[in-house]
Parts: structure tokens; C-alpha cells; sequence
């Protein structure tokens, strides 16, 4: 993450305001709450993590064993049990929802 000077942003005022406090000091200032993004808004990474934790609940389906799943995806084995419950449900609210 690259930063910006101070001085060629802020008014003087709040600069010298500023310098009071924290004259020296890297400061990091967030953003406010209603500007910042869901994660994986900017990128396909839920979309992605959602394919892959559909495929884990299939392959745990057809047999595979939720520990061989936690080696195959890189991942531990109480991580492929929250997968396999979390797709179990979504799987029961959708049939549910047909009924």
C-alpha cells in the first residue's frame, strides 16, 4: 500500500491539528463504513469459494471421506465439516422451498 503526504491533500490547518497528536507518526485512517466493499466484491473470490465448497459437499456425497477432502483442498478437517454442514443446510432451505 503506497501513502500520500499529508500536506498535499489536507488544509493547513488540519495538518498543523494533526501534527499536535501524531508529528511523525504513520497513521492509517479507514475508510468510513458506508464506503467500504463486501469482501469478494471486487473480485470473483466468493463466487469461486462457493464453487469450490459446492464441490467438497458433492465429492463428500459420493463417498469421499471429509478428512481426504481436508488433504485434497488444503484445508482442516473441522473447516470441511463447517463446508459440509453449511452446504448441507443450503441443500435443505432448497428443497424446502419447492415443497
Amino acid at each position: 500500500m503506497s501513502y500520500i503526504r499529508a500536506e498535499i491533500i489536507l488544509p493547513q490547518e488540519l495538518l498543523e491539528l494533526i501534527q499536535e497528536y501524531a508529528g511523525g507518526q504513520y497513521l492509517y485512517i479507514p475508510k468510513k463504513a458506508d464506503n467500504r466493499k463486501v469482501w469478494g466484491e471486487n473480485t470473483d473470490s466468493k463466487y469461486k469459494v462457493r464453487l469450490r465448497d459446492a464441490e467438497i459437499y458433492s465429492k463428500y456425497k459420493n463417498g469421499t471421506s471429509a478428512s481426504d477432502l481436508a488433504e485434497e483442498y488444503f484445508l482442516s478437517l473441522k473447516s470441511i465439516q463447517r463446508i459440509i454442514l453449511k452446504e448441507k443446510n443450503i441443500k435443505a432451505i432448497e428443497v424446502t422451498q419447492y415443497i
